[in-house]
């Protein structure tokens, strides 16, 4: 069972930016999908962007677009989210979420249900 670990949360200013790290430890990262979503106290999950596991096939969220870039380093088995220009808004625990997939024959998706494995999320807060 894949095993994703989240970090690089933490407080952060407005216009601030911070970069998320999903590591994989024991697995070959390059067979898998990874998603990040977002879950705000009182609300639903939401979707922030993925990552095919070709590096030129991701989405973004509208609430992402032009602020964050995701991206992969099968090397070093993590996904990266770097986060700019956060807003009060962002604030929320984001997790990384993945699928296996043997063949690339679709871009990434961005539906939690989608994803068979997740992890426990990191913290972001975005306060002054």
């Amino acid at each position: 069972q894949l095993q994703l670990v989240e970090s690089g949360g933490g407080l952060v200013q407005p216009e601030a930016s911070l970069r998320l790290s999903c590591a994989v430890p024991g697995f070959t990262l390059d067979y898998y999908y990874i998603g990040w979503f977002r879950q705000a106290q009182w609300n639903e999950r939401e979707s922030v962007s993925c990552i095919s596991r070709s590096v030129s096939r991701t989405n973004y969220a509208d609430s992402a677009k032009s602020r964050f870039t995701i991206s992969r380093d099968n090397a070093k088995k993590t996904v990266y989210l770097i986060m700019n220009s956060l807003k009060h808004e962002d604030k929320a625990v984001y997790y990384c979420e993945g699928k296996r997939q043997d063949e690339e024959t679709r871009g990434c998706v961005l539906l939690y249900s989608f994803y068979d494995y997740w992890g426990q999320g990191t913290q972001v807060t975005v306060s002054l």
